[in-house]
């Protein structure tokens, strides 16, 4: 059973400096002020609701939530424990708390928390009594007197400016990012429930089938219960699993509270990533029998599939290839941020989020470090449409603490984000942290050992083997070895100087896997109307509205908009000069960054194998900010958008960069049935047609269709038509060098835009 303690709470707050009270039945005379708050909830909405500060997420708004860092909270609600709530024992769960926080029950201090990212349980039961009411109170602390005792030793550092980072368990982000705002913040964010459980329950089912042959796919489980019974015997697991008309049931006696074991299944259905095959899912239930009565039972979706990683760092012969039930998977994704600054917000953009990836035929989403961990929503989401997920752990770009301490802290937080998200068939990929390998790489130390991070080399790794060990597990993204650097090993994130998207940095990748890719997107108008004034909406550079919301921290860098200016280069050298008027330069930057990320896909796709895949960074923004995301803050799609749903197509035409005096045109097939394709290729102002036919391609495969001729230079759009199973499909090519015409590209992206 399950009491939810969501909703109206009472928000008490000071200064912590001034906080002269240890007892919540001391709140109601303390002095401090009062407000109403939403669980989940951020004090930062909460304080908007009340009319005591202004909207964080508009103009410059957000710096007058930073005194907040140093304030106290104090959470209190009125809970009546129902007559029939009945359980041997009652656990208080608490999803998530922000961040260093006491929990009491009327003056009853029952535990602590020290951790934003995971749950918190605490054993209630000696404290409550049926039909009673109690106060149950949080007391959240500053985050930042918290953090400002600790000692850093001189190798620890955080992302940027932010040195108070690695102590804490919070999303990186939080602290300043280059995609986000700095906004600290504390709360309960996620839901508050008490449960009534039984003393004889199954406390883990896990799943996996790490083997497919011959039309069988072997399952291996494994189960864990409690129980106060003295005796062992008698007892029984049973899983069960149905998908349509496919079932299977498998009993062993449990001669132990502790038990792992595995059948074969014949004729699975399989599930599959976007375009390769169905998505099937099982419903799964695990029944913990007595004596041949159901004591409990557990139910989980789960995908019958395999996967495997095949990787080499060699020299020369260097590899990053991904398979699903023993067939190479061509990657075609993007990265998952933060949904919202105030995450309490999240669940009301996740659903939306994982339809935009739907609809741009992604087949992975990794999910960086900087972040929370996402929702099971997120994850059951993701099964149902067959996207992959690559799951960061929550490290990111920072020296964190090398301690025991801190390193059972990791292992807690680790452990329990894997056994929540452990039996997702999306789920394909463990990672330590985001780009810290990179990041020290950087820092010009003298060996190895000076380098050397245990967290991510001993203690996740450990925790991934310990409770989800047929699941793949890298390092570091990128993950760079000894003697290896961020730009010869198989995965990289390709940023570079950001210059011309086709300059030799991006035309000579040497990556097998690329994944991260991106570049700067001015957000449509209407959106930018939303949060800069119009006094400050034009022009762009030196403007500090603008630099705010490209999260440019200019209270202490010198420079007023580095990212903006190079948003604005961007677009100087697509066409040689810096437009006059916002909307021309909101047109052609997003132009820009359309025939950028078009040509980092196609570019990755033409090279298959030689190449396996790109996440391009990135599909949504979290906060009203001018980025690369390819979706603003408010839903609202920039023109890269539709123009990488269409070279995300799993059957693809697409047209090579010149060599010599010849175009190449290529067909891709990123599906698992051979294709008949019909295509034409055309010049769109005369309407001539260069190249056009028919060609069949097998399942997996790439090929070269033909080439025609063209003098290097010229400048041409051409429409790319193909017809595959009776579905047309379209496309465009941009040919030339910069710089071109600003009226000429306007012209041909209102032709672009409309192809559909």
């Amino acid at each position: 059973m399950k009491m939810l303690l969501n909703g109206k709470w009472q928000l008490y707050y000071i200064e912590e400096k001034n906080a002269n009270i240890h007892r919540p039945s001391q709140l109601t005379k303390s002095g401090y002020k009062c407000i109403e708050a939403d669980v989940p909830g951020n004090v930062e909405a909460d304080l908007v609701k009340a009319g005591e500060e202004k909207d964080p997420y508009i103009q410059e708004n957000s710096f007058n939530f930073m005194k907040y860092e140093y304030y106290q909270w104090w959470y209190t609600k009125t809970i009546k424990i129902s007559k029939d709530f009945y359980g041997d024992k009652y656990i208080l769960v608490f999803d998530g708390i922000d961040t260093i926080a006491d929990i009491y029950l009327d003056d009853i201090l029952i535990g602590n928390t020290e951790n934003m990212l995971v749950e918190h349980e605490f054993d209630v039961t000696d404290f409550i009594s049926l039909g009673s009411t109690y106060t149950l109170s949080v007391r959240i602390y500053s985050v930042m007197n918290y953090i400002k005792n600790k000692e850093y030793t001189v190798w620890m550092r955080g992302c940027r400016h932010c040195s108070e980072l690695p102590y804490i368990r919070k999303a990186s982000h939080m602290m300043g990012w280059d995609i986000l705002p700095r906004l600290v913040s504390a709360g309960i964010w996620k839901d508050v429930k008490l449960l009534a459980v039984k003393k004889t329950r199954i406390t883990q089912a896990y799943y996996s089938t790490p083997v497919f042959y011959m039309n069988k796919i072997r399952m291996r489980f494994a189960y864990r219960f409690t129980t106060d019974h003295e005796t062992l015997s008698g007892f029984v697991i049973r899983v069960r699993g149905k998908c349509q008309d496919a079932e299977f049931e498998y009993t062993v006696p449990a001669w132990f509270v502790s038990g792992n074991d595995g059948f074969l299944i014949d004729n699975p259905k399989l599930w599959w990533p976007r375009g390769y095959g169905e998505q099937n899912l099982y419903t799964v239930t695990m029944d913990l029998l007595y004596n041949d009565e159901v004591i409990d039972s557990r139910t989980d979706k789960i995908g019958l599939r395999t996967f495997k990683l095949e990787r080499r760092f060699e020299k020369g012969n260097q590899e990053f290839k991904m398979y699903v039930n023993e067939v190479p998977i061509f990657i075609n994704g993007t990265n998952h941020i933060a949904l919202d600054i105030l995450h309490s917000k999240d669940y009301l953009r996740q659903k939306k989020e994982i339809a935009l990836a739907v609809e741009c035929n992604c087949n992975m989403i990794r999910c960086w470090g900087g972040n929370v961990y996402p929702e099971t929503e997120f994850y059951q989401l993701c099964d149902e449409y067959g996207i992959m997920v690559w799951q960061d752990f929550t490290f990111g770009n920072s020296n964190y603490p090398q301690s025991e301490e801190f390193y059972d802290k990791v292992y807690d937080e680790a452990e329990k984000v894997i056994k929540k998200f452990r039996n997702h068939a999306s789920l394909v990929l463990w990672c330590g942290d985001n780009e810290i390998d990179t990041t020290v790489d950087g820092y010009w130390y003298p060996d190895e050992k000076s380098k050397y991070n245990r967290i991510s080399r001993k203690v996740l790794e450990k925790a991934v083997q310990q409770n989800d060990p047929f699941r793949f597990y890298l390092k570091s993204s990128p993950e760079i070895p000894d003697d290896y650097d961020s730009y010869n090993v198989p995965e990289q994130h390709i940023w570079g100087p950001r210059a011309y998207f086709k300059d030799d940095f991006y035309k000579h990748v040497t990556a097998k896997f690329i994944a991260e890719a991106g570049y700067h997107g001015c957000p449509n108008i209407e959106s930018l109307k939303k949060y800069i004034p119009d006094k400050d909406l034009w022009p762009i550079e030196g403007n500090k509205t603008w630099a705010h919301h490209s999260t440019e921290d200019y209270l202490i860098e010198d420079i007023i908009g580095r990212r903006n200016t190079l948003m604005a280069n961007q677009v100087r050298i697509l066409v040689g000069k810096l437009p006059d008027d916002l909307e021309t330069f909101v047109k052609v930057s997003q132009i820009s960054q359309a025939e950028a990320f078009k040509f980092f896909i196609e570019r990755t796709r033409i090279k298959k194998w030689d190449m396996t895949g790109i996440l391009w960074w990135n599909l949504l923004d979290g906060w009203p900010g001018i980025s690369d995301a390819v979706v603003d803050y408010y839903f609202d799609k920039k023109l890269a958008f539709d123009v990488i749903r269409r070279v995300q197509e799993p059957v693809c035409v697409m047209l090579d960069e010149i060599k010599g005096w010849e175009r190449a045109v290529y067909l891709a097939n990123d599906t698992n049935t051979d294709k008949t394709v019909s295509y034409r290729v055309y010049t769109y102002e005369e309407g001539n047609t260069v190249l056009e036919g028919e060609a069949f391609i097998e399942k997996g495969k790439n090929m070269k269709i033909g080439e025609f001729f063209e003098i290097p230079g010229t400048k041409k759009l051409y429409i790319i038509e193909w017809i595959e199973e009776g579905k047309k499909h379209i496309s465009h090519y941009m040919a030339g060098y910069p710089s071109f015409d600003t009226d000429t590209i306007l012209k041909w992206y209102k032709v672009i835009k409309e192809l559909d």
